[in-house]
């Protein structure tokens, strides 16, 4: 599984787990919904500022998006 890929699955899991679609993350974040679906695809890299604006929407610590994902990564 790639970095992307696994940043992707990540952030999906925590998205469904909180019952939100694609659209109310994006509103939360202020990010474009079709950014985010290609971050969850493993297609966009995140940047640090996008990392930290997932994390205030999701209501989750940014270490726990990293954390979650170097886990994952690291399978």
């Amino acid at each position: 599984m790639t970095l992307e890929a696994a940043f992707g699955h990540v952030i999906k899991k925590i998205r469904t787990e909180k019952g939100l679609t694609q659209d109310a993350l994006s509103v939360a974040s202020n990010l474009d919904r079709s950014f985010i679906s290609q971050l969850e695809c493993g297609v966009k890299q995140p940047s640090l500022i996008t990392i930290f604006q997932l994390a205030k929407a999701l209501q989750v610590s940014p270490a726990h998006i990293i954390e979650a994902v170097e886990a994952l990564y690291n399978q």
